[in-house]
């Protein structure tokens, strides 16, 4: 499987994409979300791809937004449409995935790169980096589930502070609103990404995906999140990884997890 606009590294486990439009500051265009769909769906597939890494390439940005240029004629149908396609072909759909996936934060990450960031399971930012959501400047809002994700990770009134402003907050301000994880400088970025993928490679991949799925359905409406962790938590006893990790536990040793 080969790419244009970004590209697709698999090395011990990890398995990083990078998307690659520095010269546009790694905007995302149609052609962008539709192989960035595909690789999110090829690394899912890989059973030996336990954390995927997603970040930009540069030193200037992780995605700086969307390409306005692909939709500044369009019609409210055809703005629903760009919604409804783009959350589920991408921004949903990394969120759901039970492989972790981990945002690094290299620069700027202004409107769809934000929502991309927030996408993913958790974020690592460099100290140059800026985010925002600047939609409102443009007279429309974020469409890619930037209203919904903001809100959940730093609060109601920071989000409507961010979103009505239209303005960007450093890296320093990202962490201390738990928007961020954790913040390096660019040079050590990668290295603090490998370091935490390895600390989870240690674990059950199974467990992880299930974790993940109980941690979602607390944001879902309709749905119960503890009655689908006492779903996820039983399925857990049907499974190879828990046999070897109860096993290994009571012969004090460490677990070796087949990933089944």
């Amino acid at each position: 499987m080969s790419f244009d606009n970004i590209t697709y590294q698999y090395d011990n486990g990890i398995t990083t994409i990078t998307i690659d439009r520095p010269k546009k500051l790694n905007a995302l265009n149609r052609d962008t979300i539709q192989e960035l769909h595909e690789a999110f769906k090829k690394a899912e597939d890989d059973f030996n791809t336990k954390v995927i890494i997603i970040t930009g390439n540069g030193e200037k940005a992780f995605v700086a937004g969307a390409d306005i240029s692909e939709f500044a004629g369009y019609s409210v149908v055809q703005g629903e449409q760009l919604a409804a396609k783009g959350q589920a072909k991408l921004f949903d759909f990394v969120a759901h995935l039970s492989t972790p996936v981990i945002a690094v934060v290299n620069g700027f990450a202004l409107g769809g790169g934000l929502e991309l960031a927030m996408a993913a399971h958790f974020r690592i930012a460099s100290d140059n980096a800026k985010m925002g959501l600047p939609e409102v400047s443009l007279g429309v809002i974020p469409g890619y589930g930037g209203t919904q994700r903001l809100p959940q990770l730093v609060g109601k009134g920071r989000a409507m502070e961010m979103i009505m402003t239209a303005g960007m907050i450093d890296a320093n301000q990202a962490l201390s609103y738990g928007l961020v994880n954790h913040m390096v400088e660019q040079h050590e970025l990668l290295a603090l990404c490998e370091k935490i993928a390895v600390k989870i490679m240690r674990n059950s991949s199974v467990a992880i995906g299930k974790a993940i799925k109980a941690i979602n359905a607390n944001y879902k409406d309709g749905k119960d999140g503890y009655k689908v962790e006492i779903r996820q938590f039983g399925k857990c006893f049907d499974t190879e990884d828990f046999t070897e990790g109860t096993t290994a536990f009571l012969e004090k040793r460490q677990a070796v997890f087949p990933g089944k």
